[in-house]
């Protein structure tokens, strides 16, 4: 066994105290505007330039565009008038709130709700609960009802979860061949991105979006237009309500909010209400079976614990949720991105 002087410590302590440091720079980038401001001009602009247009200091937002460059998420150039920042193709993709895969929803949703909870995972380990309670002042036994606290944080959710699936969500769709499946229902669906998606690979199917009555509000307001024939909504509580009869129904990062006896009760129903050779998509981050990894899915995990009642988990782990539901036949597949898919089928 070697030495301790042959692990370098202060490299990987250093690189994982500063991961925090590191969000926060992208977080406050994408706030003050600062990618959105150098797309915009269309050219590169200096920091003085930039401080001017967004109302920050001068010193400040020097030191967060050096910082930017830093992270590649800016590139500078020196000239006689002094440093100029543009954007990365990064940054113009992911950071603009322009771009069709736009990030910057879900950014703003870990800056601002995810990061006050994370203040509080020491207690959320101790006491094996969400933190609702200490960071927002609000009842932690209810999490949908924390995290739709105010018309406000359920419109900045609903937009972080579609930029997610403007990026993952073809990635789960095909996975497998839907196509035989034209009846679908999206529980928890949300602000329609997935939906938009499955309708757009499968031009025969109709996707029901089944969600709470003020986020099936919303998801009309902001989201999906009425012009979308092929999407429809179902105002519900899918614990408390009756689930209709569909051919498919997708359940997409919703699981994982749940402990086990509560994913079985909503599987046990969507089985009863599933027409025969119907059958049911998951759509989550698989830990691998012995736990080990992916990093990301870890760490999803332990935010399911300062958020939710769930966690992450294998993909045997699903597939006996799946079974106790009485699902038969089931499929997984990796799809080597953030989300992967589970079908089960009746």
């Amino acid at each position: 066994m070697g030495s301790t002087e042959d692990l370098d410590y202060p490299q990987i302590i250093v690189q994982y105290s500063n991961g925090f440091l590191i969000s926060k720079v992208m977080f406050t980038a994408c706030e003050l505007g600062v990618f959105d401001l150098l797309l915009e001009s269309g050219k590169p602009l200096s920091s003085d330039a930039i401080a001017a247009h967004l109302g920050a200091s001068t010193i400040g937002m020097r030191r967060l565009l050096d910082a930017c460059v830093g992270l590649k998420l800016l590139a500078v150039e020196m000239t006689q008038g002094g440093a100029l920042y543009r954007n990365t193709e990064i940054s113009n993709v992911y950071l603009t709130k322009s771009s069709p895969k736009s990030q910057y929803h879900i950014m703003m949703y870990y800056s601002n709700t995810v990061y006050l909870c994370w203040q509080y995972l020491a207690d959320a380990v101790r006491e094996g609960r969400n933190q609702y309670e200490k960071a927002f002042g609000v009842s932690s036994k209810d999490p949908f009802g924390a995290m739709y606290r105010s018309d406000e944080e359920m419109l900045k959710f609903m937009a972080g979860q579609n930029s997610v699936w403007s990026i993952c969500g073809r990635d789960v769709l095909v996975a497998f061949d839907l196509s035989p499946f034209t009846q679908i229902y999206d529980l928890g669906g949300g602000g329609g991105a997935l939906a938009q998606e499955c309708v757009s690979l499968y031009p025969n199917s109709t996707v029901t979006i089944y969600d709470l009555p003020k986020v099936v509000r919303v998801a009309k307001e902001q989201f999906v237009s009425p012009e979308e024939h092929q999407i429809a909504f179902h105002e519900g509580d899918f614990f408390n309500d009756s689930i209709p009869e569909a051919e498919l129904y997708i359940l997409s990062k919703i699981l994982h909010d749940w402990d086990d006896d509560k994913c079985i009760q909503l599987l046990t129903k969507v089985y009863k209400a599933c027409k025969p050779g119907g059958g049911v998509l998951l759509v989550e981050s698989l830990l691998n079976e012995d736990k080990s990894g992916p990093v990301e899915t870890q760490l999803y995990s332990m935010n399911m614990l300062v958020q939710t009642e769930g966690k992450e988990r294998t993909a045997a782990e699903y597939s006996k949720l799946l079974e106790a539901a009485g699902f038969g036949v089931i499929q997984v597949k990796r799809t080597g991105k953030l989300y992967d898919a589970v079908l089960g089928r009746k």
